[in-house]
């Protein structure tokens, strides 16, 4: 299995690994715009996954070539034999989104009894027509289970400005269902090529997320 890293399509895209330890199954949406990190996010939990020896498939991204517009990808992983890497309508259990609107984009694929929505509070404003945001904050407030994060506040006040995707991906950690030590890991993992500097940035901000 080739090495992932932050600016490459991951190699589990279209493809499924097994193994095995425990009984999991977590169906996941990325969602935000292009150039906030979504990509890394998946190859993190693609290459955890790994670690954790599940079985996992990545639907294909759509929309990485184009910086400010809409990404997303369907990421499942499963301690059995996962038949298609597509999400049905309400079957995600977790949306992870670097972007608020985008987040409710995909609100209709959510598991209304037990989904999870981790997602940044801040808008990317790349349209003209951008809803309120304050409209945006509201429909959020009306639901469950849903974590608002002003993910870039957090990372430069730590001095981790440029890891605000990994502070969201520590955040949604619990919700996973996948030990911080083989996030840890596997960002050692992906972005090994980019220096212990990196590497130890990444770290930690996984943990400020994960310590919300």
């Amino acid at each position: 299995m080739p090495r992932v890293y932050a600016n490459v399509t991951t190699p589990y895209q279209g493809k499924e690994t097994k193994m095995r330890t425990r009984k999991m199954k977590t169906d996941i949406i990325l969602s935000g715009v292009g150039g906030q990190g979504i990509l890394s996010i998946a190859a993190i939990i693609g290459e955890a996954a790994l670690k954790e020896g599940l079985y996992i498939k990545q639907a294909e991204v759509h929309g990485m070539s184009q910086r400010g517009g809409d990404v997303q990808s369907n990421l499942r992983i499963s301690s059995e034999p996962i038949h298609s890497d597509l999400i049905a309508k309400g079957q995600a259990d977790v949306i992870i989104s670097m972007e608020p609107m985008e987040a409710l984009r995909y609100l209709p694929y959510l598991n209304k009894e037990k989904g999870w929505i981790i997602t940044s509070s801040v808008p990317y404003v790349n349209i003209p027509n951008y809803p309120d945001i304050d409209k945006i904050k509201a429909e959020y407030s009306a639901m469950s289970n849903v974590v608002l994060i002003d993910i870039d506040k957090l990372a430069k006040e730590n001095n981790v400005p440029r890891s605000a995707n990994v502070v969201l991906l520590g955040a949604a950690q619990k919700a996973l269902g996948i030990d911080i030590e083989k996030l840890e890991d596997a960002i050692r993992a992906v972005f090994s090529r980019k220096g212990d500097a990196v590497v130890e940035a990444n770290i930690k901000a996984l943990g400020i997320g994960a310590a919300l």
